[in-house]
């Protein structure tokens, strides 16, 4: 018998306080930029024991501005923005190409916590990406290789054959670079800090890029 979908969505609940904890969040000591509550939050969802924090939504648009949405491996964040890497011929590369902005967006049930990011996405030096993917797994530099990422695939023994030949060449020259592998970053010009409540008094602050300084401001759950 075939599962019913809407039963089993019926039976299922978030934030089951047998594993989920739902801190406080005290906006009026929040700092005075993104990145630094970023930081904490990131720490603090590693501390909690939450699988794969780094994990995050990419959203998105093509040339005609219809969305689209994948789950990427956060590289990094700092003053020059959230970075994420991928080939720059794969689908994400051409749409960031067509349209250089995108949305990301960090789900922590552990502790009922999003947090979403929005604004310009530029391509980072080609040395920088290189030194990013030589600095991951030998299988990280053999996928890279295996390439053509979004195009067609004739047969699961095709990419078999050149996943193979990839990995004996990323343990053979783990130094060889993948030209096509390109490391974005997304300027933030909005975060959002969500923390869920158990009343459903949800906590949302969002920093907004001013002129000058960030702007903080409180939004109805």
């Amino acid at each position: 018998m075939e599962p019913d979908l809407h039963e089993l969505l019926r039976s299922l609940r978030v934030w089951d306080p047998a594993v989920t904890d739902l801190p406080p969040f005290e906006t009026d000591t929040a700092p005075a930029e993104p990145l630094a509550l970023f930081t904490r939050w990131f720490a603090e969802a590693v501390a909690a024991g939450q699988d794969e924090p780094h994990t995050m939504t990419l959203a998105t648009a093509d040339a005609e501005g219809l969305p689209d949405a994948r789950i990427v491996v956060l590289h990094g964040a700092d003053a020059d923005g959230w970075s994420f890497a991928t080939h720059a011929h794969s689908r994400k590369g051409g749409q960031l190409a067509a349209r250089p902005y995108a949305a990301l967006a960090f789900y922590w049930p552990v502790l009922g916590r999003q947090v979403r990011v929005r604004g310009p996405v530029a391509p980072a030096p080609e040395r920088e990406a290189q030194a990013d993917l030589h600095a991951r797994s030998t299988g990280a530099l053999a996928a890279a290789l295996t390439g053509r990422q979004s195009a067609p695939l004739g047969s699961a023994e095709e990419l078999a054959r050149a996943s193979e030949s990839a990995w004996e060449r990323a343990r053979r020259e783990p130094g060889t670079p993948a030209p096509s592998w390109t490391l974005y970053r997304l300027r933030p010009r909005e975060v959002e800090f969500f923390q869920g409540d158990a009343r459903r008094r949800h906590v949302r602050l969002r920093y907004r890029r001013g002129e000058r300084e960030w702007v903080r401001e409180l939004l109805w759950p």
